[in-house]
Parts: C-alpha cells; sequence; structure tokens
C-alpha cells in the first residue's frame, strides 16, 4: 500500500484572529503549527509522500518552509479552496492519475487528510490510522466525550444523547483514494448549486468523513483511539 498524508492549511483561521494564518504562527520552539503537523508525516516511516493544501495568498510561505526544513516527502504543494471540502477536492484530483498509474501495478493507494491546525498528531495515531487502512477502506480518529453534549432547538435543548455513545472527531481521516473521489464526486453533482462556485455554495458535511457518511452510507467508517494532545487550535488561546 501506498500512504499519502494531505495536510489541510487552506484557511485563514479568522477565529485566531490577527492578520496571520493560524497554521504560519509560531509555537513556543519558534517552529510554525503547519511545520508541526508536516514534520509528524514527515517522520512516519508508514507515509511515502505528503501533499500540502495551501491558501494561495500564502503558497510562498509553504514553499519556504519546504526549502528551509528540507522536507523528502514534500511532493506537492497546492492551492486550497473557500472551503474545506474545496480543499479535499483539489487534493483528490491532483492525486488521482497518481492512482491509476499505481493501481495498475497492483498498489492501492491511501489518503490520510490531516488539519494543519492539528500540529500535535503522534506516531502512535499515524500508526493506528495507517495499519487500520489494511483492514478497512474508511478511517476516522476519536476520542471519548467528558462533557454532557446537548442537542438543541429554538435556543432549548431538544435532546440529550447518552455520554458514551459521544466521541471527539479528530483527524487524520483516512480512506482508500477511489472510495472518497467517489464519495466527493456523488456530493459535488447533489449540490443543490448549480455547479457554479458562490460563497452560499457549500456540502452538508464539515469534514471527509461526513462526505462518506452522507454519500456512501453502505460504507462502515472504522473508528480508532485519538488523544487528548492531538487538539485543533481554533482560538487565540490554544496558541
Amino acid at each position: 500500500m501506498y500512504y499519502i498524508a494531505v495536510i489541510l492549511a487552506g484557511g485563514i483561521g479568522a477565529r485566531v484572529g490577527g492578520n496571520t494564518p493560524k497554521q504560519l504562527l509560531p509555537l513556543q520552539d519558534g517552529k510554525s503549527v503547519l511545520e508541526h503537523a508536516v514534520d509528524a508525516f514527515e517522520q512516519s516511516p508508514h507515509i511515502h509522500e505528503i501533499c500540502i493544501v495551501m491558501h494561495p495568498d500564502y503558497i510562498m510561505h509553504a514553499e519556504q518552509m519546504l526549502l528551509a526544513n528540507a522536507w523528502q516527502k514534500v511532493h506537492h504543494i497546492i492551492p486550497g479552496g473557500k472551503e474545506r471540502w474545496e480543499s479535499s477536492v483539489n487534493a483528490i484530483r491532483l492525486l488521482g492519475d497518481k492512482a491509476i498509474r499505481r493501481e495498475a501495478k497492483g498498489e492501492e493507494v491511501n489518503l490520510l487528510l490531516h488539519d494543519a491546525a492539528r500540529p500535535f498528531v503522534s506516531q502512535e495515531i499515524i500508526n493506528r490510522v495507517c495499519e487500520a487502512l489494511e483492514q478497512h477502506e474508511a478511517v476516522t480518529v476519536a476520542i471519548p466525550s467528558t462533557d454532557t453534549v446537548y442537542e438543541m432547538a429554538d435556543g432549548k435543548v431538544a435532546r440529550i444523547p447518552q455520554r458514551s455513545t459521544i466521541m471527539r472527531a479528530q483527524t487524520p481521516q483516512a480512506f482508500r483514494l477511489p472510495l472518497i473521489a467517489k464519495a466527493y464526486a456523488k456530493a459535488i453533482g447533489a449540490d443543490i448549486c448549480d455547479k457554479q462556485a458562490c460563497a452560499a455554495c457549500h456540502l452538508p458535511a464539515t469534514d471527509d468523513c461526513g462526505i462518506v457518511h452522507e454519500y456512501m452510507p453502505n460504507i462502515p467508517i472504522h473508528i480508532v483511539l485519538g488523544e487528548e494532545q492531538n487538539k485543533k487550535i481554533t482560538f487565540k488561546e490554544d496558541i
């Protein structure tokens, strides 16, 4: 199997504040959020190749990081879209031809889609995801919820799910490449928009597993255990 990590860094991190996207902000050691995320997959023996999906205005920053860090596995730095799903689709389209060539040689291509805003993903998580992909077509990372969760309607509590059934999603989320490509093809075809790009156009899912769950409901999504340290940087306080 051939494993490609796709680092999704196409956003601008508006909730963090400031003029710099959160993936470019430095952590305590001086390295940026994005550098930490890429480093994790660069160091993994399972990962053969990395694709960085970057906000178009900041591709030069990613290219400078590539040179500064001498990453060997980063083969592509491509522009992202306005929505997260567009960034995923850009990577899937780029890597599709590679999958066809490798599949012709009897080698399956798997994608690990990871939020750049999760810079602390561990080698253990990456290992668990790659090993799970040997048996499953779709894999996600999640941790049990320690909080009670409310479903709301009209500003009131509508339902309180059993906490034992709730997990908090993390990334990477991983798939056999033909599966996630087919799921997005169905999703885009089902979109009520007339296929013209518009700010209001969006898909009814907030991550890649949501696309598979919504448009290919017969495919089970296997869950591997994540870690609390694999948190997402969302607000300024997280930095």
